[in-house]
């Protein structure tokens, strides 16, 4: 079987964050500081990854400014080739701060923001951090860097569509990813508190086309779909193993940000293996690639051109096999996971349940520690 070239690299330079998003699809199990890969390790991944053939590198963590070296990286990273990323939080970012990226040569970056409401978007982030976020907006622009920016949607905020693209239009991003939460990591162990209702989705679907056709001009606006309402599932990262690859703070490599939850797998680390080898050679990565390795209904479906199958993670976290079709497919002989998850949210929420800034937020845990009306006490449930 031949391989494609990987066009697309996630650094996780590292897992320290200043934010307590209780949607966070890192894994439940953090790598610690001790742990991250060193400078000159991650500027071999880059050399190889740029003999490789990868042209996109992003640098995400965790918030990847927390590392003093990132201007270093990305100074090596655009000497390769890249085209360079950075996703960061916005929060602790000074004039000077900004301008040394710039200098660095960094191509774009993306900021996060959790609403558009600063009380509700600092309880979501459990952090006062929505203030911040607006100046870093502003320096990124200021610095000639182009803004785009990402909203996780969830029951929380599903209700303020319109006015976080209002918001993210008038911060002067060129382009808004609305991302519907995925359920992974520290979302899926929230998933009660997260997952909208059938009522609030229409709603806010509804909302995201109205402003399109406001605002269609003035930015590119990206609508992720809620696949635990869909008939079929999302394609797996454009077939797995075909198109990007993550690497973690410690250095193991994965072919999606969430696929160390599937226990199943053992995944190489670039302190063992060469990114090549590791891309062509194993196990993992060639585990799910192609079509063979598919039991029915995918193994003689028309669909699984378009969606391979769907996500193996979301097959291994809810199914327990990663070689099922993804329970979302209604074809899948475990869609009544997905159905029954629905059906009971949707009895026991007949209005949408909106969280309001003024209104205690729902407890979460996240990072070992249990969260409550935006602050962290206790232990993790």
């Amino acid at each position: 079987m031949s391989v494609s070239i990987p066009y697309a690299l996630s650094a996780e330079i590292t897992h320290r964050c200043p934010l307590h998003c209780a949607y966070c699809s890192n894994p439940v199990e953090l790598a610690k500081r001790e742990h991250e890969l060193s400078t000159q390790e991650w500027i071999r991944v880059f050399t190889e990854a740029s003999e490789l053939g990868v042209v996109q590198l992003h640098l995400t963590g965790g918030e990847p400014l927390m590392r003093p070296d990132v201007d270093q990286l990305i100074r090596q990273a655009r000497e390769l080739g890249f085209f360079v990323n950075v996703i960061t939080s916005g929060v602790g970012v000074t004039e000077k701060r900004m301008q040394q990226l710039a200098d660095a040569g960094v191509d774009s970056m993306q900021l996060s923001v959790q609403a558009s409401e600063p009380g509700l978007a600092d309880a979501i982030a459990g952090s006062r951090a929505h203030e911040f976020k607006k100046k870093t907006a502003a320096l990124i622009r200021e610095a000639g860097i182009p803004l785009h920016m990402n909203v996780v949607l969830h029951r929380q905020n599903i209700h303020l569509v319109e006015e976080i693209i209002e918001m993210c239009v008038s911060w002067g991003a060129g382009r808004l990813e609305l991302a519907n939460t995925q359920y992974y990591g520290w979302a899926l162990l929230n998933r009660q508190h997260l997952l909208p209702t059938r009522a609030q989705l229409a709603a806010a679907e509804e909302a995201f086309f109205r402003a399109k056709a406001r605002f269609d001009r003035q930015i590119e606006l990206i609508w992720v779909l809620p696949d635990y309402y869909e008939d079929f599932p999302k394609p797996c990262m454009g077939g797995w193993g075909e198109i990007s690859m993550t690497v973690t703070p410690d250095g193991t490599v994965l072919p999606c940000t969430a696929a160390s939850s599937i226990h199943t797998l053992t995944f190489e680390s670039v302190k063992e293996r060469s990114l090549e080898w590791i891309w062509r050679e194993s196990a993992a990565f060639n585990s799910f690639r192609g079509f063979d390795w598919m039991a029915e209904p995918c193994r003689s479906c028309e669909h699984r051109f378009r969606d391979f199958g769907g996500c193996r993670c979301q097959a291994y976290l809810l199914a327990g096999d990663a070689r099922q079709a993804d329970p979302v497919c209604q074809w899948s002989p475990h869609h009544e996971l997905i159905s029954d998850i629905l059906s009971s949210l949707n009895q026991d929420h007949d209005e949408p349940s909106i969280t309001a800034p003024h209104r205690p937020v729902p407890s979460y845990s996240y990072r070992g520690r249990f969260k409550k009306n935006g602050g962290m006490t206790g232990d993790h449930i």
